[in-house]
């Protein structure tokens, strides 16, 4: 084994492992399980055109490299995006910690009771500052949580008001270009007509159902929104604000306004810029719409033994249950970043916020102060970080400023906008000034004196606390904060610990060297607007991991501004409307979906303005190719897409597939490939060959980005040359195809700074190793289902018998003892394991995948547990005092309490297996009640008063 080659430290299993692994299959070679299990007119006859492979040290030398050629200019251009300082206690304990960013989304909440504490923390904050009742754990970035605000809007109308068909929604002019982008993308296939203009001279029409501003405005004014709100009230008008979460610190927050939701990014809380992302975005609204928030909430219910515990709250509004009746197909959240900024805010404090607030808003005043005092005009009279100054033409300012390295924004009104931030020094501020001076050419001093400015309107100043609960007020210095997110880390099962097999995630290895490069100030602090040869570096690792995915999968264009894998969805199926309305086919509306699909691809089609007809599966678990012939028949004049899985949902590579995308071209329609399960195809086949037309595919899947306990994840499409024009464009920076849709997120690549993570994947695995790793995934998967043989039913095999790089067994004859799935689930965390996929896509089942990274030793482990817990379901008894299962998962606390009242043992009960003893992962909590928590629903800390009556 070359231990040069990255391929050897990445995928776990070695030559000496597979003929003991192949004998457990019953195959002669490893080329002899892909023939058996991929089949053979989709296979690929020649080795992908890829890079050589770079040793770890080389794509390391390579990344420092490209990161110099990044400019680091001063930048003030604001637009929602401010430089950052991202304590490093921070940096090092979450950012760079797999403890945190190798968790998987906190479904199994025994074993993720630290992340959801993060997440309820953040919450807390949001809901603080924003004056709000309930808040979500994040969203994507500001613009699509707008986006998200407007269509809960119109989906929560009035009974009249749907009756009436309204559907009007007032968008300021005040709002960031980008959201504005974003709202006209998301509006129009839902029938929202969008109306933008001064909120000013709003009429506040009955045609009317929501309004969306901007506090303060775009280039800093700040407004007073109360009587706009009053008046929208009276009108049955619900009334969304897009706010600076840093400002809500000085300024009256919308809440204490009325207002329905608040909706913004977290970034200026640590986050790094990173070219546009990742970063959490908030939502908050009311209660009254909680059954209506989109993502995902963190809520306080009870474990078994009545002790407080968390979970994720309100699943029933996950897309697997509404499907085609959801209104939004949000699924991967910002959690990485999410659990950053509220630890941001348990560092800094109430105090500490005021002081970095005041901080900013004093250094920009007495900016402000000075220009007016050499002779310039400020636009806005009122202000916390940002001024816009009046300029008759601004070209001479922007050759002064780049010279001195610094980046202002640039109207197209002929002003400047300039907005300071957390980072911005004395010697800074003078370097600003200078550039004004300069241009005035005359030698003024800056006036340091402010305090007699008062720039926020009287009404518009805080009065209300925030941060009062003991979280925020404990962890000021880095001792105790360190050993707060320890104490944390140490509640989560995350990848650091052990194998996490969850069918459809991939939860593969995520390779330091690919994470390294996060953590550099030249990827990190560079803003999404800055001018494109201030971003050279970035734009060689984003062209070339586009062309590195359009060889991958066959096709002739990729975008990777899509932030997450519904995002992808969405934008793949707004590109196949855009390319039918091109040839005058616009009334191509119907999106063939089968059963067995993902929930959010159903939601990501009626989003897109598309009507779903259902295809059946068959008892293998096909698509029923009978079923799909009569419904394209039928719908053949109307037909837009079929979405499909490949391999399918049920871990299975359809031998029709070529039959099956050629009846839909046929019939004018195009195929849309969920790339979730690409794990399976890198290599050895591709959706172009299968035919299709566009896939989304799952950065943080196939692809090494982390999941960071949910997210960030990236969503990039890939197209045939047909849709290339149509790829997502951008309102501020050229991007996507020449007749572009409008914008998919906020910036124009995306989350580009975790691109860099993809980027090595390949360049560090190459050809040679990204098929090795795809075929070793399949082995691996192959090998748990002869191994799980005679304990447990594999629910769907290929037909010669194989699984894909995943399978499903079947645990619902187990009812007859009284275990359900789930029970096996909780005794899983006993042995020391994150159970697989529970219930997806059929109910009580699990669906295993064990990713190529994982060792044989390791894969032997799961299977000695599965083995061993399924024994114990042969022994279960109805009585819990003597079934383990039900009882699961066991605590130290139960382990260690003098009263022990079960049957069986506590050795059983802990250390089920040997290998426990040496690897034990204690759950916190015992099995959670979801019901409880659901009649009782409480998404924030308790007050610190609770913890003093307590």
């Amino acid at each position: 084994m070359s231990t040069e080659l990255f391929a050897s430290r990445h995928i776990g299993i070695t030559e000496n492992d597979l003929p003991k692994m192949l004998d457990i299959v019953g195959s002669n070679s490893l080329e002899q399980l892909i023939t058996e299990t991929i089949p053979d007119d989709i296979r690929l006859n020649k080795q992908l055109p890829l890079d050589k492979a770079m040793s770890e040290h080389e794509f390391l030398l390579h990344t420092n490299s490209l990161a110099k050629r990044n400019k680091i200019f001063k930048t003030y251009i604001g637009l929602g995006y401010h430089e950052s300082i991202t304590p490093s206690v921070i940096k090092r304990n979450i950012l760079e910690n797999p403890g945190w960013y190798t968790a998987y989304t906190p479904y199994q909440a025994e074993i993720a009771q630290g992340r959801l504490e993060a997440l309820l923390n953040f919450q807390t904050m949001v809901c603080d500052l924003t004056a709000m009742e309930l808040a979500n754990a994040s969203l994507l970035d500001e613009s699509t949580a707008a986006a998200e605000a407007m269509t809960m809007l119109f989906d929560v109308r009035s009974r009249e008001q749907k009756k009436n068909q309204v559907a009007c929604f007032f968008v300021s002019e005040e709002v960031l270009p980008q959201t504005i982008a974003l709202l006209k993308t998301r509006s129009e296939p839902l029938g929202i007509k969008l109306v933008i203009g001064s909120h000013e001279e709003f009429d506040f029409s009955q045609d009317f159902f929501g309004a969306l501003l901007q506090y303060p405005g775009k280039y800093g004014q700040i407004y007073d929104y109360q009587s706009f709100v009053s008046k929208a009230k009276e009108q049955n008008i619900k009334v969304a604000v897009a706010a600076d979460i840093l400002s809500l610190v000085l300024l009256t927050p919308p809440g204490e306004m009325g207002v329905d939701v608040v909706v913004g990014t977290t970034q200026r809380f640590g986050i790094p810029l990173g070219y546009g992302g990742p970063h959490a975005a908030f939502f908050a609204t009311k209660e009254a719409f909680k059954r209506s928030i989109p993502g995902r909430i963190i809520g306080v219910t009870k474990d078994t033994n009545g002790d407080f515990a968390l979970r994720m709250a309100l699943q029933t509004r996950e897309q697997h249950i509404k499907r085609d009746k959801a209104t939004s197909n949000i699924c991967t959240a910002q959690v990485l970043l999410a659990v950053m900024a509220g630890a941001y805010a348990v560092y800094h404090g109430p105090e500490g916020l005021k002081r970095i607030a005041k901080n900013i808003h004093t250094k920009t005043k007495v900016l402000s102060r000075s220009l007016e005092e050499i002779g310039f005009k400020l636009i806005n009279d009122s202000f916390f970080d940002t001024i816009e100054v009046d300029l008759n033409n601004t070209s001479g300012l922007q050759r002064i400023a780049e010279g001195k390295n610094i980046n202002f924004y640039y109207t197209d009104k002929g002003s400047v906008s300039l907005s300071i931030n957390e980072t911005t020094s004395e010697k800074d501020l003078l370097d600003i000034y200078s550039c004004f001076t300069e241009l005035q050419n005359i030698e003024h001093p800056l006036n340091w004196n402010s305090d007699d400015l008062n720039v926020i309107p009287f009404a518009l100043n805080r009065n209300s606390a925030f941060l009062e609960n003991e979280v925020f007020n404990s962890y000021y210095s880095e001792t105790e904060l360190m050993r707060y997110l320890k104490k944390l880390e140490r509640k989560d099962m995350a990848l650091n610990h052990s194998m996490i097999s969850l069918g459809s995630c991939t939860m593969k290895l995520n390779a330091a060297t690919e994470m390294l490069p996060l953590s550099m100030a030249e990827w990190g602090n560079i803003h999404p607007f800055v001018p494109l040869d201030q971003a050279e570096g970035y734009q060689i690792v984003l062209k070339e991991l586009e062309k590195d995915l359009n060889i991958i999968t066959g096709f002739a264009g990729t975008s990777l501004q899509p932030n997450s894998g519904a995002q992808g969805e969405y934008s793949g199926l707004m590109t196949i409307r855009a390319f039918h309305r091109s040839k005058g086919e616009g009334h191509r509306n119907i999106c063939l979906i089968p059963a067995s699909a993902h929930g959010t691809n159903p939601a990501s089609a009626v989003m897109a303005g598309m009507k779903v007809v259902v295809t059946k599966t068959d008892e293998k678990g096909n698509i029923d190719f009978k079923d799909l012939e009569e419904k394209v028949l039928i719908h053949a004049e109307n037909l837009a897409a079929l979405m499909v899985t490949y391999p399918s949902t049920h871990g299975v590579f359809e031998s029709s597939i070529i039959r099956i995308t050629s009846l839909i071209h046929e019939h004018g329609g195009m195929v849309y490939m969920d790339g979730a399960n690409m794990n399976a195809q890198v290599g050895l086949t591709n959706p172009a060959t299968i035919g299709a037309d566009v896939c989304h595919l799952n950065l943080h899947k196939t692809f090494a980005i982390p999941h960071g306990g949910g997210g960030p994840g990236v969503g990039p499409i890939c197209v045939v040359k047909e849709l290339v024009p149509f790829l997502p464009g951008n309102p501020i920076i050229k991007t996507g195809g020449e007749d572009a849709i409008s914008s998919i997120s906020a910036a124009p690549w995306g989350s580009s700074l975790v691109c860099l993570i993809s980027y090595g994947y390949i360049k560090m695995l190459g050809a040679h190793g990204l098929t090795r790793a795809t075929e070793i995934a399949i082995l691996n998967a192959n090998y748990i289902k002869n191994r799980l043989n005679g304990s447990y039913d594999v629910l769907y095999t290929g037909e010669k018998g194989r699984a894909a790089h995943e399978m499903i067994i079947d645990c619902r004859p187990f009812k007859q003892k009284g275990i359900e799935v789930t029970d096996i689930a909780k005794r899983l965390m006993d042995y020391g394991f994150h159970a697989p996929t529970v219930s997806f896509p059929v109910a009580g089942t699990l669906m295993i995948e064990p990713t190529e990274s994982e060792s044989l030793a390791e894969l032997d482990r799961f299977c000695d547990a599965m083995i061993s817990i399924r024994k114990e379901i042969e022994a279960a008894d109805t009585n819990l005092l003597n079934n383990p299962l039900k009882n699961a998962p066991h605590t130290l606390a139960m382990v260690t309490n003098d009263q022990w009242e079960f049957a069986y043992s506590r050795e059983k009960a802990a250390y089920p297996l040997a290998y426990v003893r040496e690897n034990k992962f204690w759950p916190s909590v015992r099995r959670v009640d979801d019901a409880y928590g659901d009649r009782n629903l409480i998404c924030t800390c308790a007050p610190i008063e609770a913890y003093a009556e307590a």
